[in-house]
């Protein structure tokens, strides 16, 4: 029923992917990938994949001329009964075996049509049929993901504002850089929004800074797996806005790269997002708080027995695998019982 295939390859470690793409071309799929070629380290890897890819008759492009393609995403087309759904992954992380080992990353599934839209907009963009239109609900670098950002924490002064209290910004990303970015929040901070940052690496806010900054802070959690999601969160006067996508707030992935932030608007997924947020802010184990001088603390619970953010999820992940395995195995209880009680009424 699939009919055609698109990804965006930034780095990826071969093997299962691009075998599934191989035989998808030979079972007559329409498959198309784009391949960054400048992905550091991965230089020499992407330009064999490429090769390899093209061999087998895929249609492989390189991107916009004078940006590196950075976002991650597979895009399916599919005929469903009597009409044609577009399926989509949109993650923070790169298809690699290796790195999905290692890093913390996030991914959403879906079949939301104007997305599906939106991203069969931008991989025209991509392969070069059509200059970059605006779109319905996905923010792209380098053209409307920067302004979105700005224009939703100016939205949450003016609803913090209006409404006396209550704003919150949360973001979690590898870096932030960005000095735009950095001083819109300064502003949201200083008008009284909280702002809650979970960041990796480089950080040039600073949180508990006199008159700046007070109603701020800035975690940053160090434990087995690398922290690599990205997640925005806007309370919006409790019209709430979740985002994940591929960019950090710094220069390069907002003005110089092609990257995606897609919001998620199911309530399940929308919890899955609040729970991550909220035990990494609460982390009292693996947690370390930025002073206002730039500096950082590690966190020391009261309890002994404390458990930091990344072991609090893996508990989660394992008692939701448990759950999943059970349910897996009744529902096909109820199919072999279906399929049973179907042949002994076609026998008798």
């Amino acid at each position: 029923k699939v009919l055609a295939i698109k990804m965006t390859l930034y780095r990826t470690s071969g093997g299962a992917i691009l075998d599934a793409l191989i035989k998808a071309a030979r079972n007559g799929k329409q498959v198309a990938v784009m391949v960054e070629l400048k992905a550091r380290f991965d230089e020499a890897a992407n330009i064999g994949w490429a090769r390899r890819l093209e061999a087998e008759g895929i249609h492989v492009t390189y991107g916009v001329v004078g940006l590196k393609t950075h976002c991650k995403l597979i895009f399916v087309v599919r005929r469903d009964y009597s009409q044609l759904r577009r399926y989509y992954h949109i993650g923070t992380g790169n298809y690699h075996g290796g790195t999905a080992k290692l890093y913390t990353d996030l991914g959403m599934f879906g079949c939301d049509e104007d997305i599906g839209q939106d991203l069969t907009e931008l991989f025209n963009y991509l392969t070069g049929y059509s200059p970059p239109p605006s779109y319905r609900k996905i923010l792209t670098a380098p053209y409307t993901l920067k302004r979105g950002i700005l224009e939703k924490i100016e939205r949450e002064i003016a609803v913090h504002e209006r409404e006396r209290g209550g704003g919150l910004i949360q973001m979690k990303m590898n870096a932030l850089e960005d000095p735009d970015i950095a001083r819109a929040l300064y502003k949201a901070s200083r008008a009284g929004v909280k702002v809650d940052l979970i960041v990796r690496d480089t950080c040039r806010f600073r949180p508990g800074l006199p008159g700046l900054s007070e109603s701020a802070r800035v975690v940053s959690i160090v434990g087995r797996f690398l922290e690599h999601g990205r997640i925005l969160y806007f309370r919006n006067g409790g019209d709430e806005e979740y985002l994940i996508g591929s960019a950090d707030m710094m220069r390069r992935n907002l003005e110089s790269r092609v990257e995606v932030h897609a919001p998620v608007e199911n309530p399940e997924l929308r919890q899955e997002l609040r729970l991550i947020l909220d035990v990494q802010l609460a982390d009292q184990r693996s947690a370390w708080e930025m002073q206002p001088d730039g500096s950082y603390v590690q966190r020391q619970p009261d309890d002994e027995h404390a458990k930091g953010a990344q072991e609090i999820l893996m508990g989660v992940a394992e008692k939701r695998l448990a759950a999943a395995a059970k349910h897996k195995e009744k529902s096909l209880r109820s199919r072999l019982l279906s399929h049973f009680e179907h042949r002994l009424a076609s026998s008798s």
